[in-house]
């Protein structure tokens, strides 16, 4: 008796790969999931596949809460029989989503992100080949396990490394710090890199109560004034992008310990690639002088990562001690075994 073909849901959200010119001339996310599979009839040859149309705008009118629930879905479509899911979206916050969902989802079946630089109405529309890359890494044995995927442009990412690297190169998105750890040939899917470990934080939230973090980017002559309007705008956590290894200029110090007496403060590097130094530098607003004023380190995660880290964690109300820990273990890998928490509430 053949093996039954794979049953994969696609949740459409809008973005590039759903745009077509509308009135105004510009590109405007306007295609349903069912005209996306209908663009591309070999998919029907690599599973039996339906679509959701979950949302429809452009990436940057996602939201956290919309991540959320986009992974309570997932767990729905999976509990009802789905042996995966693919998930469309614009480029511009793929990362960001990619690696909360890396976060909410932990079961084997397979939860493909895709999406496209170059729209439906310019030559050589790139949607359709990533969203047959992105069916045929999660109809195949090789991904289960592996969590949250990023698909493009024939390559498979962990969400944890990548990120969007050009404005328009249809090979946009790279993961400087380990590289792609698979990839697709002639129809066929390599997984050649395994992750070490997968994280899971178990959060459910209405979207009012999806906690806000700020984040910021340090850049010559920073004097920290921005640092003392946080609290009284509501923010419940800082992610700072500091110079190099993580560096502020000393003017930033004492505004930053006073944050981080009443707020989580993370520090991360605006560089985007390598890991946060903490024993190199002693200078005022060194690593290491920020490190002894109660700031935690983001580990090899960049500003947005550590935002979506920290944000989902104060969501789950997430203690000082425990988002440390968080940091310490999903930033920093190998350090130890996978960090697994549920909150009240949480699935």
């Amino acid at each position: 008796m053949t093996n039954p073909r794979p049953r994969i849901v696609v949740f459409s959200t809008g973005g590039t790969i759903a745009s077509v010119r509308g009135d105004g001339g510009g590109a405007e996310p306007r295609l349903t999931g069912e005209e996306l599979l209908s663009a591309v009839p070999a998919l029907d040859t690599i599973a039996d596949i339906t679509a959701v149309r979950f949302r429809q705008v452009a990436s940057q009118e996602l939201t956290l809460a919309d991540v959320i629930a986009l992974a309570a879905a997932i767990d729905r479509a999976v509990a009802a029989g789905a042996d995966a899911t693919i998930v469309t979206q614009g480029t511009d916050t793929l990362e960001e989503t990619a690696f909360a969902l890396s976060l909410l989802w932990n079961g084997d079946a397979p939860a493909v992100m895709t999406g496209a630089m170059r729209n439906a109405a310019l030559p050589g529309a790139d949607g359709p080949a990533n969203l047959l890359a992105a069916a045929l890494v999660a109809a195949s044995p090789a991904a289960r396990g592996l969590g949250a995927l990023v698909v493009f442009n024939d390559e498979v990412h962990l969400p944890v490394f990548v990120r969007k690297s050009h404005t328009t190169n249809p090979a946009t998105f790279r993961s400087h710090l380990a590289g792609p750890i698979g990839w697709i040939v002639e129809n066929r899917v390599r997984i050649a890199l395994r992750p070490a470990a997968r994280h899971h934080l178990g959060i459910a939230a209405p979207p009012d109560a999806v906690a806000p973090v700020a984040l910021l980017k340090v850049t010559l002559g920073e004097d920290g004034r921005l640092l003392e309007a946080l609290p009284e705008r509501g923010f419940r956590g800082l992610v700072i992008e500091g110079t190099g290894g993580g560096h502020v200029p000393s003017a930033a110090v004492a505004p930053l310990a006073r944050l981080a007496r009443i707020m989580p403060v993370v520090l991360t590097s605006r560089t985007g690639a390598g890991e946060l130094l903490r024993h190199t530098y002693g200078f005022p607003g060194s690593e290491i002088d920020l490190l002894r004023r109660g700031v935690i380190g983001g580990g090899m995660l960049d500003g947005p990562k550590a935002r979506i880290l920290l944000s989902l964690l104060l969501t789950g109300k997430a203690d000082i001690g425990l988002i440390a820990k968080a940091f310490a273990t999903i930033g920093s890998p190998n350090d130890g075994p996978p960090f697994i928490w549920r909150a009240e509430g949480g699935v």
